[in-house]
C-alpha cells in the first residue's frame, strides 16, 4: 500500500486532489481545467487550502518566506495549462466549458460557440427538412477563450467561380470601388461565425443592412443540442456573431433579427446589450401563417418576430410610404381638397405631451384658436410653429366656424398631394410562409427547403432601411432569399452559408435570379431566361448582374465531415489514425493513440449511443484553431495553396493581405 502510494505520479496525485473539489468537476466526474485556472487567478482560499494539503504538492507550488507560504500563482497556471497535463485523459471532452460558470451574466463570458452536424443530420440556419420524421441531432462545443488563440484570424478563400449570365466564368481579380471597397456580390461556404471575422477586414463599417433568420432553438428543431445548456448554448451562439455584426454595419446601418416567442425575450435583452437599448429601433410582427389552428391544444401562433436595431440610431432615417390624395368635398381658387384635423387626437393629444405644440393660431377675425380635446381640455396641434406657418403661407389651413360660433382649425389635403407616413410594427398581407414554399417550387419544381421567407417580407425590409448600391448582409442565408431580393432591388450583397446545400439550393436560386442567355443555332441571342416570380414584376426584374462563390479553406473541417459520415466504431478508428498524422490536435491530446487509450475508446462504443458518443469525444481532439487555413499560413506547403488561390486572397484582402 505504502509502495503504490509512493510510485503514484505527481501529475495523477494532483488531478485527484483536485476533484476532491466539486467546483473542478463536471458531471462525468473528470476535471475541469478552465474553472480551476479561474480561481487560481482569484487566489481562492478554498484553492489554496487544497494545494496546502499535501506536502508534495505544497513544495512544488508554494514559496517559503520568513516562515510565510506564498502561492507561486504564474507557476501553478503555466503546469496545468502544459499540453502534457491531463494528456491522455480522452474522456475530458466537453461540450459545456464555460457553461458552468455560475453567478455572471452573458457579457462576462468569454467564450465562442461552435456548431457542426454530425451522424447524418445537418444544421440548417433556422430550416428543417420536414421530410425528415426524426429529431436532429447535432454535436456542438462552446471554446472557452484560453483555448482560442487563431481561431477567429482571417481565412484562406479557395474555389472561386463567378456565376455570369454567359456561365460560370474562371475569376481573376476581386472587383473594387474608387474608395477601395470591394464591389462584388459575394457566397460564402463555410462557418458563419468564422466567415464573419474574415470578412471584418474588407466591409468593417460598410455595411447598410443585415437581415438574418437563425436557428429558432425551439428543441425539435435543426439546433437541437444534446445537453442540458441548450438556452445558454443558443445565447452563446448568437452573442458571438451578433459582436462582430455589429462592427460590420455603418453607423446608418440597421440589423434585422428573426425569431419566435421561445427565445425573443432573451434575445431582446441581449441585443440591448449588444447594440444598446438606445439603438432599438422597434419590433416588427410578422404574420406567417393563416388559419385558425384547428390542431392547436392552447394558442396557435401565427406570427413571429423581427427586431430590429441601428448602429447609431441618431443616424437613421427609414423609408416613409406614401398616399396620394384623389379630390375632395371642398375647394378654394387654388382646386379641390378634403380637410383634415390640425389638431391631435388620440392618447398623446394632451397639452402636457407636447407644450411645445400648444399656441395659438389667428383666425380670420383675428380669433386665437387654441388646440381642445374632446372634453374641452387643452389638447395640442399635430404640427410646431414652423410647420403651421408655412401651411398658412400656402393657404392650406381651412378655418371653420361651428353652429355655436366657435373657430377650430383644418389642414387641406389637395388632389394629388402626396402624404407620407411610417410603416407600422404589423405585417400582414405581404407573404406566408406558405408563400414562400410555392415561390421555391416554381423555381426548382419540387418542395427542397423547409421554411424559406417569401421575397415580399424581404423587399419590405430592405426596401425600409436601404438603397441602392448599399451593401446586404445575410450570415444565415438558407435558401437565398435575402440575397436574391437584394439583387432585384439593385443593391450589393454577401450571403454566408455552412451547409452543403448552399451548392445546390442557394448557388443555383442566384443563378436563376440573375439569368441565362437563350441560345439558338449556336449563337446568343439578347433573351434572358431568368427568375420571374416573388417580387420580380413589381419590381420590373428583367434579370442580369453576377456573384462570385467562394469557400473557406478547410482543414480539420475535412476530418469533421469524415467523422459525420462513418457508420462503424472500426472507421472512426481509422480515421483516428489518420487524425495523429495529418491534422493539429487539441493541445491535451497525446498523438501517440497509448494502447490503453484506444481500448477505452473502443469500449465506449459497445454501450448505447455508443457510436454517437465516440464520434463527439473524436471530433473534440481536433484543434478548432485549426478549422480552417489562416491567411497567416497561406504560404505553408503543408496546405498547398495554388498559386491562383494566393493571388485571388491577395485581390480579395487587398493591404491586410500581408499584415
Amino acid at each position: 500500500m505504502l509502495e503504490n502510494k509512493i510510485k503514484k505520479p505527481f501529475n495523477k496525485k494532483l488531478i485527484d486532489l483536485l476533484k476532491t473539489d466539486s467546483r473542478f468537476v463536471d458531471n462525468e466526474g473528470e476535471l475541469i481545467k478552465a474553472a480551476v485556472v479561474d480561481r487560481a487567478w482569484k487566489i481562492d482560499r478554498g484553492l489554496v487550502r487544497l494545494l496546502l494539503s499535501e506536502p508534495e504538492i505544497e513544495k512544488k507550488f508554494f514559496d517559503e518566506i520568513e516562515g510565510h507560504w506564498i502561492f507561486n500563482i504564474n507557476t501553478f497556471i503555466e503546469y496545468i495549462s502544459d499540453k502534457n497535463f491531463l494528456a491522455n485523459s480522452y474522456t475530458r471532452f466537453r461540450k459545456k466549458v464555460g457553461l458552468n460558470i455560475s453567478g455572471k451574466f452573458l457579457r462576462e463570458r468569454d467564450e465562442v460557440s461552435l456548431v457542426w452536424p454530425y451522424k447524418d443530420c445537418v444544421l440548417e440556419g433556422g430550416q428543417t427538412k420536414e421530410e425528415e420524421k426524426r429529431k436532429e441531432i447535432f454535436f456542438n462545443e462552446i471554446l472557452a477563450q484560453d483555448e482560442i488563440d487563431r481561431l477567429l484570424d482571417p481565412k484562406v478563400l479557395t474555389n472561386f467561380k463567378r456565376y455570369t449570365p454567359d456561365g460560370e466564368q474562371k475569376i481573376t481579380n476581386i472587383k473594387r470601388d474608387t474608395d477601395d471597397t470591394i464591389k462584388e456580390n459575394l457566397i460564402i461556404k463555410g462557418n458563419n461565425l468564422l466567415a464573419l471575422h474574415t470578412l471584418i477586414t474588407q466591409f468593417r463599417g460598410k455595411v447598410k443592412l443585415i437581415y438574418i433568420d437563425p436557428p429558432y432553438n425551439i428543441g425539435n428543431d435543426s439546433f437541437g443540442y444534446n445537453d442540458n445548456f441548450n438556452h445558454s448554448s443558443w445565447l452563446t451562439f448568437m452573442k458571438n456573431r451578433l459582436e462582430v455584426a455589429r462592427d460590420l454595419l455603418r453607423d446608418d446601418g440597421l440589423i434585422f433579427i428573426q425569431c419566435d416567442d421561445n427565445e425573443q425575450a432573451y434575445l431582446k435583452v441581449m441585443l440591448d446589450e449588444i447594440f444598446y437599448r438606445d439603438n432599438f429601433i422597434g419590433t416588427l410582427i410578422w404574420e406567417a401563417r393563416g388559419g385558425q389552428g384547428n390542431t392547436v391544444s392552447n394558442i396557435a401562433e401565427t406570427h413571429e418576430y423581427i427586431l430590429c436595431y441601428a448602429r447609431k440610431k441618431e443616424y437613421i432615417e427609414l423609408k416613409r410610404q406614401e398616399r396620394i390624395s384623389s379630390g375632395g368635398n371642398y375647394s378654394d381658387k387654388i382646386g379641390k381638397y378634403r380637410r383634415e384635423q390640425l389638431r391631435q387626437w388620440g392618447q398623446v393629444d394632451r397639452r402636457e405631451d407636447r407644450p411645445s405644440m400648444y399656441f395659438p393660431i389667428k383666425s380670420p377675425e383675428g380669433v386665437l384658436i387654441y388646440p381642445k380635446r374632446n372634453d374641452g381640455t387643452d389638447g395640442r396641434w399635430r404640427f410646431g410653429v414652423k410647420k403651421i406657418e408655412k401651411l398658412l403661407k400656402n393657404n392650406d389651413i381651412d378655418f371653420v366656424k361651428d353652429e355655436k360660433k366657435e373657430w377650430h382649425c383644418y389642414r387641406k389635403i389637395r388632389d394629388g398631394k402626396i402624404t407620407s407616413y411610417a410603416y407600422t410594427t404589423f405585417l400582414n398581407k405581404i407573404g406566408t410562409a406558405s408563400t414562400a414554399t410555392l415561390e421555391l417550387k416554381s423555381l426548382f419544381g419540387k418542395k427542397i427547403f423547409g421554411t424559406p421567407k417569401p421575397e415580399k417580407l424581404l423587399h419590405h425590409i430592405i426596401h425600409i432601411g436601404s438603397n441602392e448600391g448599399d451593401i446586404i448582409l445575410d450570415f444565415f442565408a438558407g435558401s437565398g432569399t435575402t440575397v436574391s431580393v437584394a439583387h432585384k432591388m439593385k443593391r450589393q450583397w454577401i450571403a454566408v452559408e455552412q451547409m452543403d446545400y448552399v451548392e445546390k439550393i442557394t448557388l443555383q436560386r442566384l443563378k436563376k435570379v440573375i439569368g441565362k442567355k437563350l441560345k439558338k443555332e449556336n449563337k446568343a441571342i439578347e433573351k434572358l431566361e431568368y427568375d420571374i416570380g416573388g417580387i420580380s414584376k413589381s419590381v420590373n426584374w428583367l434579370g442580369g448582374g453576377d456573384f462570385v462563390y467562394c469557400e473557406l479553406m478547410e482543414y480539420n473541417e475535412t476530418f469533421m465531415d469524415k467523422i459525420q459520415s462513418v457508420e462503424t466504431s472500426n472507421e472512426l478508428l481509422a480515421i483516428w489514425k489518420d487524425i495523429t498524422k495529418n491534422s493539429f490536435l487539441n493541445w491535451y491530446v497525446n498523438p501517440e493513440m497509448p494502447e490503453e487509450a484506444l481500448n477505452s475508446f473502443m469500449e465506449i462504443g459497445r454501450f448505447e449511443n455508443g457510436l454517437e458518443k465516440q464520434k463527439k469525444l473524436l471530433a473534440e481532439l481536433l484543434n478548432k484553431n485549426q478549422l480552417y487555413v489562416n491567411l497567416s499560413e497561406i504560404d505553408d506547403e503543408d496546405f498547398k495553396v495554388s498559386e491562383d488561390d494566393k493571388k485571388l486572397n491577395q485581390s480579395f484582402y487587398g493591404e491586410a493581405y500581408n499584415d
